[in-house]
C-alpha cells in the first residue's frame, strides 16, 4: 500500500536578496496531509519566504516545490486554487463590512448565488463574527480581524491553510482563542496546516510536528515531545555577573566539560546552559568549576527540557536572543525574510 503524497514538500529552496542578503539557504520541509506542523524560529529566520515561496508570492532562485500536488514554479494557478492563505498582515477591505469581505472572497472563487449565502453564514457563525457582520471592519477589535481573515482564507474550502504568525500583535486572551479555533479546524476538519510562528509555546501546543528554522535552513524537525526527548536529564542554566571575554568563555566551557554526565554546554553572553544528567546533582560541581575561573554567578536553574534548549543545542545560541537582533534585510527586501 503507497502512503498518501505529502500535502507540501519543498526541496533545497534559495533565495536571496539585494544586497547580499541570503534569506533561504537550501530549506528543505515536508508536510504530510492532515497534519499540524509549525515552522518555528526567530525573526529573520526564513519563514515568510518560505511561506511567500509556496503560496506562488515569490519565486525561489533554486529549489522545488510542491503543494497539494501542484508544483509551485509550473502551476501557480492551481496551487492557488487549493490553498488558503492567512498572511501576518490582514486582507480585508477595513471600509467594506466583514459580511462584504467574505462574500467578495467567495466570488473571486466562484460561488455563487445560495451557495455563496450559506457559506458567508457559516463562517459569519463559526468565527462568531454574526452580529459584528454588518460593521465596517476597520471597527474590529485586533481578535476579530484576525478570526475574520481566517474565515477569509476557509472560504474556498482549501485542502492546505497557511497560517503567517497568525497571533502576532494579539493580546493574551485573543491569541488563546485563536489557539483554540487553529485546533478545532486541524481536528474537526482535517485540514493541512503549515504554521509559523515565533512563540515557542504557540508550537509547542499547536503542531503535530515541528521544523526549526534558522538563518535559512531547517536545523530540526519532528514531534515536540520527541525534539524535547532528545536533550536527556535537565537543563542547568546558570547566569553570570557579568559576561566573559572569548579566552574566559572557552575555559568555563572546557572546566564545565570535564563532569561526567554534563554536556552540550553553550556560553551565550552572560548565559552558561549545560544539559546534565542529575541536574541538582550537578550545580554544586558547577558553581565551584565557575568560581575557580573566577566568574561571579548572579542565579541558577535547573528546568526539564523546552524548545527554547532544543533551539539553543541546534543553533548554538538561545531563540530569546535570536528573536529578538534584528531581521538583516535591507529596505529593498522588507518583510522577505522572516
Amino acid at each position: 500500500m503507497t502512503s498518501p503524497a505529502p500535502a507540501v514538500a519543498a526541496h533545497d529552496l534559495t533565495k536571496r536578496y539585494p544586497g547580499g542578503v541570503t534569506a533561504l539557504d537550501g530549506l528543505s520541509l515536508t508536510v504530510a496531509a492532515g497534519t499540524v506542523v509549525g515552522l518555528l524560529g526567530p525573526n529573520g529566520a526564513g519563514k515568510s519566504t518560505t511561506v511567500k515561496i509556496l503560496t506562488t508570492l515569490a519565486r525561489p532562485d533554486a529549489g522545488t516545490a510542491m503543494v497539494a500536488g501542484r508544483d509551485v514554479l509550473r502551476h501557480p494557478d492551481r496551487v492557488r486554487r487549493a490553498i488558503g492563505v492567512v498572511a501576518q498582515k490582514s486582507g480585508a477591505d477595513p471600509v467594506a463590512t466583514g459580511r462584504e469581505n467574505l462574500l467578495l472572497q467567495g466570488r473571486l472563487y466562484g460561488l455563487r448565488g445560495a451557495a455563496l449565502a450559506a457559506r458567508t453564514a457559516e463562517l459569519l457563525a463559526r468565527f462568531d463574527l454574526t452580529q459584528a457582520a454588518g460593521r465596517p471592519v476597520r471597527t474590529y477589535s485586533g481578535g476579530m480581524q484576525r478570526r475574520l481573515d481566517v474565515a477569509l482564507g476557509l472560504m474556498h474550502r482549501p485542502q492546505v491553510l497557511f497560517l503567517d504568525e497568525p497571533t502576532t500583535g494579539l493580546d493574551p486572551q485573543a491569541r488563546t482563542a485563536m489557539w483554540e479555533e487553529i485546533g478545532r479546524l486541524a481536528g474537526e476538519e482535517g485540514l493541512t496546516i503549515l504554521l509559523t510562528t515565533h512563540y515557542l509555546e504557540e508550537a509547542d501546543r499547536l503542531a503535530e510536528r515541528i521544523a526549526i528554522v534558522d538563518r535559512g535552513r531547517v536545523v530540526a524537525e519532528g514531534t515536540p515531545a520527541d525534539l524535547k526527548g532528545e536533550l536527556r536529564g535537565d537543563a542547568v542554566h546558570v547566569e553570570l555577573a557579568q559576561a566573559p571575554d572569548p579566552v574566559t568563555a572557552g575555559l568555563l566551557r572546557a572546566a564545565l566539560g570535564e563532569f561526567a554526565g554534563v554536556r552540550d554546554t553553550v556560553v551565550d553572553g552572560r548565559r552558561v546552559s549545560a544539559r546534565a544528567d542529575d541536574g541538582p546533582a550537578t550545580v554544586p560541581h558547577v558553581l565551584a568549576a565557575l568560581e575557580r575561573q573566577g566568574a561571579a554567578v548572579a542565579s541558577v536553574t535547573v528546568a526539564r527540557p523546552s524548545l527554547d534548549d532544543v533551539y539553543l543545542r541546534y543553533a548554538g545560541r538561545r531563540f530569546h536572543e535570536a528573536d529578538t537582533a534584528p531581521a538583516p534585510l535591507p529596505a529593498a527586501a522588507a518583510g522577505g525574510a522572516r
